[in-house]
Formats: structure tokens, C-alpha cells, sequence
């Protein structure tokens, strides 16, 4: 989905997003955090120049270029707002997504603030924070059928769209194997498919379903269906901030910065602006 039309569909949901720690928000908001692993503050090492944080701009509503060309989204922002807690000058700038890791590396930035999965391979190079997004997986629906929240037993013998060789794929043959699966081979495809009702559910990545179910193609059709899956094995850690492996001072800060960024609410005010359907 491009930027702009993401814009035009969560424009109502942004307007309306709830601000505050006191806020009931009226979707799920994940909580990635251990109350257990607080500690004293960590303060930021002072370098005497800004932090420069990379980013992409063309994958909402994560990161993306805004109306005026500036890079924003729930990541960038979530970002500006680690640099407000450690009180230190920070710059946003906009890369090729296939060279932000090299460009970190060429220490022409110092933190990679992107959908890159955290990974052992991507571990052996860099430091990283603990996650602050995950990719559930996600089943959906159609509105008017009355099916049951997906299980073993209410899917046996129902049909569920996946994509062909997919963790998803594969997570339902383990875990639902009593379910039809039928697969496709992209996304548009499946979701079309549970359009037309040819299909009884579709399971696929949670964020993507999210932005379907709530954007004008699907007509209201669909709805997600049930809780998220996030095993690990299946779906990655998610994403965190990333750093280089001589920058461990920062990565500490940074993963202190996030923790307060949750216990103020300001995590929140951020995902209820940037999800007006929630993926988990």
C-alpha cells in the first residue's frame, strides 16, 4: 500500500487517535515489555553531535515519506520520541531499504530504525534493542458467515487461504492440521479469494491483513478473526533498533529510552495513530 493512500484511509483514526496514559484505547495495543527489567536510567553517551538514526521511506505505516517529504510512520516516530527521553539531538535520514544495513556498518548513521528482522545472522554484526513490534500472523474473515474464532476442532475440514511455502503455510499444517489449506501464490490473490467467500479463512501476516480489512478494496467484507500467533519459530522476533556491536553504550540507552516511551503512554498515543486496526 503506498503512502499515500495509507494516509487517506487511517486519516479519520489518526484525528481521532487518544492521547495519554489514561487512555482506554479501543484497539489492542501489544506490550513488549518486562515491569521486571527496569533499572536505574541510562543516559545516553554524549558524543557532541546529533544521533543519526537510518531510515526507509517506502513501507507504511511503518516508515514512509510524509506529505511534505519528510520521513515519518510508527517507527520514525517512535524513534523521535527514544531521542526526546535521552534528551539528545537526533537526525532522520531516508535510505535504499537494501542499504541500510551497509550503511551503518560505513558508519554513515548510527542507528537503523526499519523493519529489518531481527535475526542470528543479523545478531553476529550488530547490537540490537529488544523488539518493539512483532509480526503476528492473524486469521481473517468474512463478516456474514457467523464462523467460529479459528481452533483444531472449528477448523476441521474448513478452507483456509495461505501462500504457498509461507511460515504461515506451515504453521497451520502444524498446529491446524485438520484444516483445508489452500494456497496462493501472493497475498492480493487470497484476499480476493476470501472476498468472493471462496475461501473460509485466510491466515497470513497479521499487519497486512490489518490494512486489508480496514481499507476501501476489501468493502467491509473481512474482518481479522480470533487472537495472534507470534511464536518465534514461525514468525521472527520483529524488529528492533539496531547499532553497531562498538556502540553498546547507545544500545543500552536506546532500549532504556523505549521502555520509558511505554511507561509514559507515549507508545501508545503512537500505535493508536499509526494502527487504526491493530495487527495483534
Amino acid at each position: 500500500m503506498g503512502a499515500a493512500l495509507w494516509l487517506a484511509l487511517a486519516a479519520p483514526a489518526m484525528a481521532a487517535a487518544p492521547a495519554g496514559q489514561g487512555t482506554v484505547p479501543a484497539v489492542a495495543v501489544p506490550d513488549f515489555w518486562n515491569p521486571r527489567s527496569r533499572g536505574e536510567r541510562v543516559e545516553a553517551p554524549q558524543t557532541g553531535r546529533a544521533v543519526r538514526f537510518l531510515t526507509d521511506d517506502e513501507f507504511p505505516p511503518l516508515h514512509f515519506a510524509g506529505p511534505d517529504g519528510t520521513p515519518t510512520g510508527f517507527v520514525v516516530e517512535l524513534a523521535r520520541a527514544v531521542c526526546e527521553k535521552l534528551a539528545v539531538p537526533c537526525t532522520v535520514q531516508a535510505r535504499r531499504f537494501d542499504t541500510l544495513l551497509d550503511s551503518l556498518e560505513s558508519k554513515q548513521g548510527d542507528v537503523v530504525a526499519a523493519a529489518i528482522p531481527l535475526t542470528v545472522g543479523l545478531r553476529r554484526k550488530f547490537l540490537a534493542t529488544r523488539p518493539y513490534f512483532r509480526w503476528p500472523a492473524r486469521f481473517a474473515a468474512r463478516t456474514d458467515r457467523g464462523l467460529p474464532e479459528p481452533s483444531p476442532a472449528h477448523l476441521d475440514g474448513r478452507s483456509v487461504g495461505v501462500i504457498g511455502g509461507s511460515a504461515h503455510a506451515a504453521y497451520l499444517a502444524t498446529f491446524f492440521p485438520k484444516a483445508k489449506p489452500r494456497a496462493f501464490t501472493d497475498l492480493a490473490a487470497a484476499e480476493g479469494a476470501l472476498k468472493r467467500g471462496e475461501i473460509d479463512y485466510l491466515f497470513a501476516d497479521g499487519l497486512n491483513l490489518a490494512l486489508y480489512v480496514g481499507g476501501q478494496e476489501a468493502e467491509t467484507c473481512c474482518a481479522l478473526i480470533g487472537g495472534d500467533y507470534l511464536e518465534n519459530r514461525f514468525f521472527g522476533e520483529g524488529i528492533g533498533l539496531i547499532t553497531r556491536q562498538e556502540d553498546a553504550a547507545l544500545a543500552r540507552a536506546l532500549d532504556d529510552a523505549l521502555q520509558r516511551v511505554w511507561d509514559d503512554g507515549k507508545y501508545t498515543e503512537l500505535y493508536l495513530r499509526f494502527f487504526p486496526i491493530s495487527p495483534f
